[in-house]
């Protein structure tokens, strides 16, 4: 069951440097045609690259655990990113800080009553400017999923 203490729970901010190879390796692993994603100098950021910060959120940095949610219950249910100008290329360090926002309830159909978890993350770039923000959704189901027989 969800902690809903965990809503205003803020991670330690975090380093993200914008690699090159990294952003051309996403573009093809996600089989992006796009020339920008592709660029051998400077690539721009695919929209989704910002998913990788899942590989650079350590230590306490990442405010996720806090909610307390039962993974066998739990679900990825959304993903969205906006960009406040124009997505950072390649060379840019950007420092990132996630939170939990808000924490509700919904009343299923078929699964009874689910938990949304809402976790923010805001990326500044080197000069303190908000380059960009991801909204990560969750959710876990009033029960597990039936077993198969």
């Amino acid at each position: 069951m969800a902690n809903h203490n965990a809503v205003g729970t803020t991670g330690e901010p975090f380093r993200m440097d914008l690699e090159r190879g990294k952003i051309r390796e996403f573009a093809t692993a996600t089989g992006s045609t796009n020339p920008e994603y592709l660029d051998p100098d400077h690539p721009v950021v695919p929209p989704t690259f910002l998913t990788t910060t899942f590989f650079w959120q350590t230590g306490n940095s990442n405010p996720w655990e806090a909610v307390e949610l039962d993974q066998k219950r739990g679900l990825h249910a959304e993903q969205e990113y906006t960009f406040f100008g124009p997505p950072p290329r390649a060379g840019t360090r950007l420092t990132g800080t996630s939170r939990i926002s808000e924490i509700y309830t919904k009343q299923g159909r078929r699964g009874g009553e689910m938990t949304f978890v809402v976790q923010l993350t805001d990326f500044h770039d080197e000069t303190g400017r908000l380059v960009a923000q991801a909204k990560m959704t969750g959710v876990e189901t009033a029960r597990p999923p039936a077993e198969e027989t």
